[in-house]
């Protein structure tokens, strides 16, 4: 079983149906994500998104670089939410989903992995497993780049962003 990072888009007036009826939240993320599972729309055109596997890797090389927001966990308890997989949801009202999306516009995967050692990675214990060489560093462009697009097209939608991991 591998823990994913998730992500839901949902307007304002969702978001406090969410925070005020978890349940429906979960049911209502659900629904949606299984229709975007079938038609496959790009990183800015989604609701629901994810990061996989590449969660934890993200969130190191963020916190290592002192990034304003945390766009992998999420920032505000998701009212009185249930476990939705590896702990309860929390999410970003949209200003820190704009200031995050702003952050990442200005920042590439290259000064992300700039002077990173896997070793570090390693010592962390970072998930999964199996920081080898700087190639495998490599694995979390693409998924970086996927976010990018996502937090941008959630930010210009004026969008709150729902986190968990799954």
């Amino acid at each position: 079983m591998s823990m994913i990072g998730e992500y839901f888009r949902m307007t304002e007036a969702e978001l406090e149906r969410a925070i005020g009826d978890p349940d429906w939240a979960l049911s209502h993320v659900e629904e949606t994500a299984d229709a975007d599972e079938e038609s496959g729309p790009s990183p800015a055109e989604a609701r629901h998104f994810s990061t996989h596997r590449t969660w934890h890797l993200l969130d190191f090389l963020l916190q290592r670089s002192e990034f304003p927001v945390n766009v992998v966990h999420g920032e505000e308890p998701l009212g009185e939410a249930d476990d939705w997989g590896y702990g309860p949801p929390r999410y970003l009202p949209p200003d820190r989903v704009r200031l995050g999306a702003r952050a990442l516009s200005r920042l590439t995967y290259d000064q992300l992995l700039d002077g990173v050692d896997p070793q570090e990675l390693v010592a962390a214990e970072i998930y999964p497993l199996g920081w080898d060489d700087r190639a495998s560093l490599e694995w979390g462009r693409d998924w970086f780049a996927d976010l990018q697009k996502y937090l941008t097209a959630a930010a210009e939608a004026g969008h709150a962003v729902i986190i968990w991991l799954d």
